[in-house]
């Protein structure tokens, strides 16, 4: 029997952490066009409606399904308002690790939700679903994820060397592939002690294999 991620909501103080939904084609379409996005992930470009579709239909339910991942929309719990997502990916249900990743919409930043929804989801893993081992990568200038690696009490493990293609701006406004390091980080169930649920002041948006 494959393993899998329960189907699940998670709430925090300000926060809900849901299932994708249809009504998030627009704003997910919106956030994943975003400049900070381009840089720091592989998401196509650029992101359609019918991409955003699809991988709400489509690639996160195979995911959680299959037992690779789960993928989660972030919402303000007073709006209901897209506020990101959170993945979980490359699960290794037998070593009981798997890898995060986190996206915050441009109109979000600076709030804390990026280590809010981050905390809550390895709050979650490594005590509800005993997870071992959740890692976190980071490319080498992608200092606001880092701190949200640091807010939730992750422990810097080492370097990547070029292992990690972001994107930047070409003098004729296109995008053209950088080649740089990760930084490496893990989260122990440990780690967690003394880590509130819900952490500061700190958001982020971390690199995501998006293939």
């Amino acid at each position: 029997m494959t393993n899998t991620f329960p189907d699940i909501s998670l709430s925090t103080e300000r926060l809900v952490l849901r299932p994708l939904e249809d009504d998030d084609v627009s704003a997910l379409t919106e956030m994943m066009n975003d400049e900070q996005v381009v840089a720091w992930t592989s998401v196509p470009q650029s992101f359609t409606e019918d991409a955003a579709r699809t991988w709400i239909t489509e690639h996160a339910p195979a995911e959680r399904t299959s037992g690779r991942g789960l993928d989660l929309a972030v919402t303000e719990f007073l709006t209901q308002r897209l506020v990101g997502v959170i993945q979980l990916s490359k699960a290794d249900w037998h070593v009981r690790a798997t890898e995060m990743s986190y996206i915050i919409a441009p109109w979000a930043r600076g709030e804390g939700y990026a280590s809010e929804a981050a905390l809550a989801t390895a709050h979650w893993l490594l005590r509800d679903q005993k997870f071992e081992r959740l890692e976190l990568r980071t490319a080498a200038d992608n200092t606001a994820s880092q701190q949200v690696a640091q807010k939730i009490g992750c422990i810097s493990e080492g370097v990547l060397r070029g292992a990690c293609i972001a994107r930047t701006r070409t003098e004729d406004g296109g995008w053209a592939d950088l080649r740089t390091d990760y930084i490496v980080w893990s989260l122990l169930p440990e780690d967690l002690d003394g880590v509130g649920e819900e952490s500061a002041d700190s958001s982020g948006f971390m690199y995501s294999d998006w293939n």
